[in-house]
């Protein structure tokens, strides 16, 4: 199923839908600040399964919040970590964080960390607020070698395994820029969209 949205202009009972499906254990794809991503409750083992069937992939996955004040719930933030990410975020970056015990095991990293995004896109946002939790991310995948951009193409390749695709229309081609914060100098793992000039 796929259902439009105008990348400008929110759509409250849009997002409700969506974050109903994601309740009852679904999967979703939706639109971000870079490109289209692909997510589940936090919570929805099951979904999880699914989405490392998809990316034929079990490496960690990164989590989707709604805005800074929830960063501390699920990834342990230094005060200097905390004003970098505050410079930087909302934006089109994934930053690389000690995990809290909040954080579901089977998503983070062999050193407890995990990968948080609060994309720059207000249906992202206003999707976390309204499922209530964080949302497991990660890119749609790669099809023939090309990166997904088109969601009719996302819909007719994965429409059959994931339970909506959110239209905003075609995305750049570029994903986030990854920026390990687990220590206290910020360490660029992934050129993607958005400023790395700070990273020297």
């Amino acid at each position: 199923m796929r259902i439009l949205i105008d990348p400008l202009t929110p759509k409250p009972r849009v997002v409700k839908r969506v974050a109903e499906i994601l309740a009852s254990g679904g999967i979703v794809v939706y639109p971000t600040d870079t490109v289209y991503g692909m997510g589940c409750c936090m919570t929805n083992k099951k979904g999880i399964d699914t989405i490392n069937s998809i990316k034929n992939s079990v490496k960690p996955r990164s989590i989707m919040l709604a805005d800074l004040k929830e960063i501390s719930q699920y990834a342990k933030v230094s005060n200097e970590a905390f004003r970098f990410l505050r410079s930087m975020l909302p934006g089109p970056y994934t930053f690389i964080l000690p995990a809290t015990r909040l954080v579901p095991r089977l998503l983070q990293t062999n050193r407890k960390a995990i990968g948080v995004r609060i994309p720059d896109h207000w249906f992202c946002q206003a999707l976390v607020r309204e499922a209530g939790e964080p949302i497991l991310t990660a890119s749609v995948p790669l099809t023939h070698g090309e990166r997904h951009i088109d969601p009719v193409e996302i819909d007719h390749h994965l429409g059959h395994r994931v339970d909506i695709v959110v239209d905003s229309g075609i995305l750049p081609d570029v994903p986030s820029t990854i920026v390990s914060l687990e220590t206290d100098a910020p360490e660029l793992i992934r050129q993607g969209l958005g400023d790395v000039s700070m990273f020297g």
